[in-house]
């Protein structure tokens, strides 16, 4: 029989990932890219660009980082060359075709109308359906001409790697006449643009400039320090934002691993998860001072080391609301030292417009003067997800509002067959989380195991829905595993046939974080 081809669409981590275990099952993957080169994300971003989480929470389980990177925290030519040497050892670059972008996927061999009645994915729970294929609608990325080749190509399985954080921007909704079109004095860019441009680009762009942030996330906290530093105080930056979100500046609160307090089987007693037995639903319950207790000792160690009250900047929600929800950052070291000598202005509003001058916020009468707006407001992940779909039934399954993604184990639609989606919904280290969907879906792949009913899928995905909601609160809409990491694994390893307990001994498979290095091997 000949070996089934897998179309993976997108060459950043979740994409590097899958092409390297699908080959392992003897499967023919080809990876399309619209870039020139691997990385992702990570290929257009700020020059001060570091990781979010410690290299050993990010890396792949059998491909360490080198032991000449002695950062923490890697800087991104760092991580890109990481991701380079990762592919070149796993023979990854053939089987990559560069500045080919997918315009559309077609499913072809049935009609919408019978994927409505199936009661198993796909008809049957099986990978891959017999006579049934996707064609995908191929262009050159730099002159959207169909390529030559393959101006249509035929897979036997999609895997959507195209990630949310990049490509289709996130633009606030204005009044009428209050859009950047009333902006006259000066430039509005959205991040995805300026992260685009080369650095001596950009650096001259701000300087001596009159800038003003909207968001704060690490987009934006970044992109105020590098107006920060380029200007001082005689042009300050002008940060924008809604809500007060706790950022760290270490993963070593009073001395503690965070991974002590929220990547541990221990960590996980203290919260509710989905299809938990009553015992460990009451031990959640007992236990939930805990809880309380983890997040406090985050809480007071930022409070007392950045001096949060001082300039307003508490938040109301809990650290484990943030936690839950991946909204938190990491800040550099002397953000507030900025904000202290007046080279950074924080502004916090529901809304703004507009005007000729600058922007506008509610309860001001005077506008905020600019001569540039960077518009740090996130990605419409769920758009570009959505809109690669022919299909406007499978588009309508596709519509969720950036909420988190309905899928079984977070990477199958229940209704879409024959396609899965790696690197969509969040932890707290994306490559970690995404090489064990990849593990995962390429024994599914082999025959490993089959997938159950549609409507137990949507069970234990409406399951997952309301822990998650539990916890994220007002935030759900940016939804993680977080927090449910090491359940979440163990659901795939059970899937897999694996031991889900990956550490030697009672006490240190309770105690002992868990990350990549856990599931280098079966």
């Amino acid at each position: 029989m000949e070996p089934k081809k897998v179309g993976i669409i997108g060459a950043g981590i979740s994409g590097l990932a899958a092409c390297k275990f699908v080959l392992s099952k003897g499967l023919i993957p080809v990876v399309l890219e619209a870039r020139g080169e691997i990385g992702g994300v990570w290929t257009k971003t700020l020059q001060t660009t570091v990781l979010q989480t410690p290299k050993e929470m990010f890396q792949f389980s059998d491909f360490p980082w080198p032991k000449s990177v002695t950062e923490e925290f890697p800087r991104y030519d760092q991580v890109l060359d990481y991701l380079s040497s990762y592919a070149q050892h796993f023979g990854l670059l053939k089987h990559i075709r560069f500045n080919t972008r997918v315009v559309s996927i077609q499913y072809e061999g049935c009609s919408d109308e019978e994927i409505g009645g199936w009661n198993l994915w796909g008809g049957s729970g099986d990978a891959f359906g017999e006579g049934r294929k996707w064609r995908l609608n191929v262009v050159d990325a730099r002159t959207d001409v169909p390529v030559e080749e393959f101006g249509e190509f035929v897979v036997d399985f999609v895997v959507l790697c195209i990630g949310k954080f990049s490509d289709v921007p996130n633009i606030p909704e204005f009044p009428p006449n209050g859009g950047p079109e009333a902006f006259k004095a000066g430039k509005v860019l959205h991040s995805l643009e300026f992260s685009a441009m080369d650095f001596d680009d950009a650096s001259n762009l701000i300087k001596n400039k009159q800038v003003t942030v909207v968001g704060f996330q690490k987009s934006g906290i970044d992109l105020a320090m590098q107006c920060a530093n380029a200007n001082g105080p005689n042009k300050p930056c002008t940060v924008l934002y809604r809500t007060k979100h706790w950022s760290i500046t270490d993963y070593y609160p009073w001395g503690i691993a965070l991974a002590f307090l929220y990547m541990n089987r221990f960590s996980e007693l203290l919260i509710h998860k989905p299809g938990e037995g009553f015992l460990l639903y009451l031990l959640a319950l007992l236990l939930s001072p805990i809880r309380w207790l983890f997040s406090k000792i985050v809480e007071t160690y930022m409070m007392k080391k950045l001096g949060l009250a001082k300039y307003g900047m508490v938040p109301t929600q809990s650290f484990l609301q943030d936690v839950s929800s991946c909204l938190f950052a990491i800040m550099p070291e002397n953000f507030y030292d900025k904000v202290e000598e007046g080279s950074i202005i924080l502004k916090q509003s529901q809304s703004f417009s507009f005007c000729e001058e600058g922007i506008m916020i509610e309860g001001e009468t005077k506008p905020i003067r600019s001569d540039l707006v960077i518009l740090a407001t996130g990605f419409r992940g769920d758009q570009k997800l959505k809109e690669i779909f022919a299909s406007s039934t499978f588009r309508d399954y596709m519509t969720f509002h950036d909420s988190a993604a309905p899928m079984y184990r977070h990477t199958i639609h229940p209704r879409i067959p024959q396609l899965a989606v790696i690197g969509y919904s969040e932890s707290v280290s994306n490559l970690y989380t995404s090489e064990i969907r990849c593990r995962w879906l390429a024994e599914f792949l082999d025959g490993t195991f089959k997938l159950p009913s549609i409507k137990e899928m949507e069970k234990d995905i409406a399951n997952w829905e309301k822990c998650l909601r539990l916890y994220s609160g007002p935030f759900y809409k940016r939804a993680s595993i977080a927090v449910l990491h090491i359940w979440y694994n163990d659901q795939l390893c059970k899937d897999m046939g694996w031991n889900p307990k990956r550490k030697k001994g009672f006490l240190a498979d309770l105690f002992l974080p868990y990350g990549p290095s856990d599931y280098a091997t079966a």
